[in-house]
Order: structure tokens, then C-alpha cells, then sequence
């Protein structure tokens, strides 16, 4: 296998570990813990792991020996820079506990596990992986782990193996699937261990012991150097409007840290939209104000960030689309007998009176996307609509009226660009390649402890990697009830935008400045060597949420 000179580099990089993991270690016990909401909803489906204490890992005077123990490890849902490092901080942790620990992976996500299709995961085979973007080395997979059938099935390969304990890598779907099998095999006293890490580029998994998940320091680094790159050509070529959507379907983290990083001409948070009960003309209208007020200026160009998950938060729009899931998860097979060239019709003749004048008004492109393309757990996939592409059209079409009337006297031409899957594998971050192995390092001494049902956690991650704190949440104390494929289900609460909140203040106090001047940032490649001042910094989410 042929390397570039940066994979040889960094395959040379070690990790900085939180000095409580580096030499004898003894967990501490918190206080018992409940869920965020729905308490006695959630306490009756998980009576074996709800409840749980806050576990910290502190040095301790002496070691322990601890027996030998077969884990097993799964990478789900989207790729996330830094789940290589996870893994090979499970294998160093396993096999610092005891040398004659073994880790197996599942390949191609939960369904390996199901389908008995695995690996064993060798010292050889780690090392080609450290440091190293992507989940090339297992793969994944979105089949969700919710049927007895597919615990019983997964049980059989663990008791096979002799896997005591397994490490499911993901975002909060996963982990809520992590925590639904972790009350599985404790009410059935199988004897196997669910841990859980957080991972989603997303930033929308994270809460009092949950700092940030992994991969979003550098999906963002990523993004933020390619649209520093576009403000350049932006700024040299005066001439075009860039509209660039960014990952985040859920929540607009990513789109926010890019702005904090980049200083965008406009950025449109999805959560704020929702709070101003903002339509889609709000929006056009806010961006082509900007627009007009450049031009005024003799500035015909500029650049718009938009979190791709926007359409779902514009009120008019979240109505439509949940009565959509709802009628869709109720009618699939009725609908999928209709013609393709009735399928509209036919909608619009379904929904209520407010909904279908919405779905009947517009674009067929983006009327299609939200009925054809669902996602495995039911839901439009919003990823798939032009969303840049759509306002930037309904933008040009609000300007020549403008014109008309003499009150926009600029050029306004447009340039189209979703940034996603460039972010999802690149090399993680020093901040990525840290947390990542710290994040693997604390799920091997979670079960050495004994725990199921927790959330592997490294904390204070704005300080020197030393400083870090170790240990773990038990994953129903983050959960509430919500309504999925029309019936309510226990999940993981998504971390949307906190517009209270520091980095959403920082931004919100300097934008209407970057809207009128071109006061962009370029911040250039991710730097892994060189001062720690440019090559170390988290995110500025973060920094400004532990300010």
C-alpha cells in the first residue's frame, strides 16, 4: 500500500492521554443519575441501566491485575474523523490491562454483528490505522439494532468469540441502540458489556458530560479552509455570490464554528429561524437585504452559509414534513403503487388544508425530494435538497422584482457548493487524533470496571491534553421520549444551537459588521506541526462555551 509523505508522518504521532489513564487507575463513583426528561417513561423501559452513577477515572496508588478479555467493537452510522483512534485506544487500553486481551471488529457496522461477519483486529493491523482519517478499517453500516432477533443473533457470534464486552462508536442513534441492547443483555444476564462513543461531525451529541463528539474539530478545521480558499477567490474576482451548505442536519453547529472560524458575509442558523417562527421568504427576504446593502457599497459579491438540516426548521416547513413522515409511515405501500407522475397530486390531496397549499407551492425538485428519499429510520433526507440552490434562486427572483421597483441596483450572480462528505474522513486533527484515543483508552477501563450502558467521556478538553478528565455517563441519564415512524421511542436528546448560548452570542454580536464589510478570515489547512498556538486550538465553540 503506497503512503504520502503526511500518512507516514503522521502514523509516527502519539497521542497525548489524560494523566489520570497513564499508570494506575481506580474509578470513582459520582452521584446516581436520572434522565434529562420523561424520567418515569424512561426508568420503566431500562430498569437495569437507569439510574447509574457519573464514573471518573483518578490515579491510584496501585495496580490492579485484571483478567483477560475479549471486546468486541463497531463502527455505525456516518464516518467521523478520528474513529481509527478510538479503536486503537481500546486496543492499547485492552492490552495495557492485560496482554492477552483480544479485540475483534464487526464489519460494515451493526449488521456485522448480526450477520457474524468479523475480524480479528491485530497489533500489525491497528498501526496501519493510527491517525488516520476514515472507518476504511472495519467499516460501517446504518442497520439499527432494535429486534430481539438481532440481539439473540448477535449474542450467539459474542458467546462464540467469547467477547465480554462490546464497543458501538456512533452518534445518539447508535447509542441509543447501545443502550436498548446493553438493557437487553443485562435483563437476560448474558454477561455482555455495551459501551458507547460519541461520534457524529454534526456536534449535536454532546451535554453536561459530553464536551463535543468526535470528529466535528475537524470536519469544521476542513470546511472552514475550503471556505476561507472560496472568500479568497470571493474577494479577488468580485463577481459572484457564493451560497455553501454545510453538513448538519440536525442542528447548526457546524455552519455557527465555520462562520466563528471564516467570518461569512451571512450565516443562517436553522434553530434561530425556528425560535423567529421565520417563513422561507423571512429568509430570502434577510439575505437579499444583505445583497442589496453590498452592492449599494459596490460590493457584488459575498458568501451564505447554510446548514443543510434548514428546511426541517422553518415552522411552515417542520409542520409539512412531520405530517409527511406520519402519513408516508402509515400509506408506504398505497403510495409506492401510485404513478410516479400522480405521486404529487396525490399528496396534495392527503394533507391538511395549510400543508398542502405549502407542498403544492413548491419547486417539483424539491417537492419529489421530500416524499421519494427517506432515510432507514423513516425520515425525509434532507441532505439530498439543494437547499443552496433553492435560495439562491428564490434570492434572484426577489432581486429582479427589487429592481423593478428601483431598489436593488447591483449584479447578482451565484456560485453553488455543499460541503459534507470532503469533512467526513479527512485526518483528524491533533484535537480529534487526542480525544479520539483518549475516548477508546477510557472505554477499556469502563470495562474493566464492570459498566454496560455508559457513555465513554473525556471532559475539560479545552486544557492541556493532561488535564483531561477520564470517565463515564450512563447513556439513559441523556435520553427523553420522542416521536419516530408515528409512535413515541426512547432516544438520545439531540444538542441543537443554544442561542443563550457564548457561541451563538459571538456570533450574533459581530454579523450585521461581516454582512456590510468583507472582513473575512482564511485559516488555511488543518496545521498538525508547527506552533501549538495553530496546530492545537479546539474549536471556537468550545472555547468560548468554557470561557
Amino acid at each position: 500500500m503506497t503512503k504520502s509523505a503526511l500518512q507516514l508522518a503522521r502514523a509516527a504521532y502519539q497521542p497525548k492521554l489524560p494523566k489520570a489513564l497513564k499508570g494506575a487507575v481506580k474509578a470513582t463513583e459520582g452521584a446516581a443519575t436520572q434522565s434529562v426528561a420523561d424520567q418515569e417513561a424512561i426508568k420503566q423501559l431500562f430498569p437495569n441501566t437507569y439510574g447509574m452513577p457519573l464514573i471518573k477515572f483518578e490515579e491510584a496508588a496501585q495496580s490492579t491485575d485484571y483478567p483477560a478479555v475479549n471486546v468486541g467493537v463497531i463502527l455505525s452510522g456516518g464516518q467521523a474523523p478520528g474513529g481509527h483512534n478510538v479503536i486503537s485506544g481500546i486496543f492499547d487500553g485492552i492490552k495495557k490491562l492485560n496482554p492477552s486481551s483480544r479485540l475483534y471488529g464487526f464489519i460494515l457496522g451493526p449488521g456485522g454483528l448480526v450477520d457474524h461477519n468479523y475480524m480479528e483486529l491485530t497489533a500489525d493491523i491497528i498501526d496501519e490505522y493510527r491517525n488516520t482519517g476514515g472507518f476504511d478499517i472495519i467499516g460501517s453500516g446504518r442497520t439499527k439494532l432494535e429486534k430481539e432477533e438481532q440481539f439473540e443473533k448477535g449474542y450467539e457470534i459474542l458467546k462464540q468469540l467469547d467477547i465480554k464486552a462490546l464497543v458501538i462508536i456512533g452518534g445518539d442513534d447508535s447509542n441509543t441502540n447501545a443502550c436498548v441492547l446493553a438493557e437487553y443483555y443485562a435483563a437476560k444476564k448474558y454477561g455482555i458489556q455495551v459501551i458507547g462513543c460519541p461520534k457524529t461531525i454534526d456536534g449535536d451529541l454532546k451535554n453536561e458530560m459530553i464536551e463535543t463528539s468526535f470528529g466535528f474539530d475537524t470536519a469544521c478545521k476542513v470546511y472552514s479552509e475550503v471556505i476561507g480558499n472560496i472568500q479568497r477567490d470571493c474577494n479577488s474576482a468580485r463577481k459572484y455570490w457564493h451560497f455553501i451548505k454545510l453538513m448538519g442536519r440536525s442542528a447548526s453547529h457546524i455552519a455557527l464554528e465555520c462562520a466563528l472560524q471564516v467570518q461569512p458575509n451571512i450565516c443562517i442558523v436553522s434553530e434561530e429561524v425556528e425560535a423567529k417562527n421565520m417563513s422561507l421568504d423571512d429568509i430570502v427576504t434577510y439575505i437579499a437585504g444583505v445583497v442589496a446593502a453590498r452592492a449599494t457599497d459596490g460590493n457584488n459579491f459575498g458568501t451564505v452559509l447554510i446548514p443543510e438540516g434548514l428546511i426541517e426548521f422553518i415552522p411552515a416547513m417542520k409542520r409539512l414534513i412531520a405530517e409527511l413522515n406520519d402519513f408516508l409511515a402509515a400509506n408506504a405501500k398505497e403510495f409506492s403503487q401510485i404513478k410516479k407522475s400522480q405521486q404529487r397530486d396525490y399528496i396534495i390531496g392527503k394533507l391538511s388544508a395549510e400543508n398542502s397549499a405549502i407542498y403544492a407551492s413548491l419547486p417539483e425538485a424539491v417537492a419529489r425530494q421530500l416524499t421519494l428519499d427517506r432515510d432507514p429510520h423513516g425520515n425525509v433526507q434532507v441532505s439530498l435538497i439543494d437547499t443552496e440552490t433553492l435560495l439562491a434562486e428564490m434570492v434572484a427572483t426577489k432581486l429582479a422584482a427589487w429592481k423593478e421597483e428601483g431598489k436593488f441596483t447591483g449584479k447578482f450572480a451565484t456560485q453553488h457548493h455543499f460541503f459534507g462528505y470532503e469533512g467526513r474522513c479527512a485526518a483528524p486533527s491533533n484535537y480529534d487524533a487526542d480525544y479520539c484515543y483518549s475516548l477508546g483508552y477510557t472505554a477499556a477501563f469502563l470495562i474493566a470496571n464492570g459498566k454496560t450502558g455508559y457513555m465513554s467521556s473525556v471532559r475539560n478538553t479545552t486544557a492541556p491534553a493532561d488535564q483531561w478528565i477520564a470517565g463515564g455517563v450512563p447513556i439513559t441519564m441523556m435520553m427523553n421520549m420522542e416521536r419516530r415512524h408515528g409512535e413515541m421511542k426512547p432516544v438520545i436528546q439531540k444538542a441543537l444551537v443554544k442561542l443563550d448560548g457564548a457561541p451563538f452570542r459571538a456570533f450574533a454580536a459581530q454579523r450585521d459588521r461581516w454582512a456590510k464589510l468583507t472582513d473575512y478570515v482564511y485559516p488555511g489547512p488543518i496545521q498538525y506541526f508547527g506552533p501549538t498556538e495553530v496546530c492545537d486550538q479546539p474549536t471556537k465553540t468550545l472555547q468560548l462555551e468554557q470561557a
